[in-house]
């Protein structure tokens, strides 16, 4: 499998809504939104992503093209930690054309995304973003606690909580 940016998944999507005559709404997560986000050299060979709407034909077609897509409609079950409410009110707009959409996660929400997974690529992905766009320790904290609060009670919210602190710790 070869590295698959940006330019090329906004190529693909086209293409897939000219062919189908779907519409697309995709949120971009993991290493092609850190390439979104101004990262260029991240590599990475598959697709992140929530999808407004069935996520499996466009899965399917990726697929087809030798892209693994980890698509779904709600990211927030991703993790026992649930993504801070509004994340998707907060994303932004990185592509938009007729039938096609693509969104980023507000830096914020990118990095509590980043954060719930934790591994020290995590981190320094987080670290990435929260440098580029000035996020604060107390951004992270208020969406840390925002993300605990809409999670259901587990021990996994312990090492999230423990993550967190780490990664303040850096930033």
């Amino acid at each position: 499998m070869l590295p698959i940016n940006t330019d090329q998944l906004s190529a693909l999507l086209r293409e897939y809504v000219r062919n189908t005559g779907a519409s697309v709404d995709l949120l971009l997560v993991r290493g092609l939104a850190l390439q979104a986000y101004g990262l260029a050299e991240r590599a990475t060979q598959d697709i992140d992503g929530e999808l407004i709407g069935d996520p499996e034909p466009l899965a399917q077609y990726l697929r087809g093209h030798q892209i693994p897509a980890d698509l779904g409609e709600n990211m927030s079950g991703w993790s026992v930690v649930a993504m801070p409410p509004g994340y998707r009110d907060r994303a932004s707009v990185f592509l938009e054309e007729p039938g096609l959409r693509i969104r980023l996660l507000s830096p914020t929400d990118f990095i509590i995304a980043k954060l719930r997974r934790g591994t020290e690529l995590d981190l320094e992905d987080a670290l990435y973003v929260a440098r580029r766009f000035g996020v604060t320790t107390a951004a992270v904290q208020n969406a840390a606690e925002a993300a605990i609060g809409a999670s259901p009670k587990d021990t996994a919210l312990f090492a999230f909580r423990k993550i967190v602190q780490l990664f303040c710790g850096r930033l």
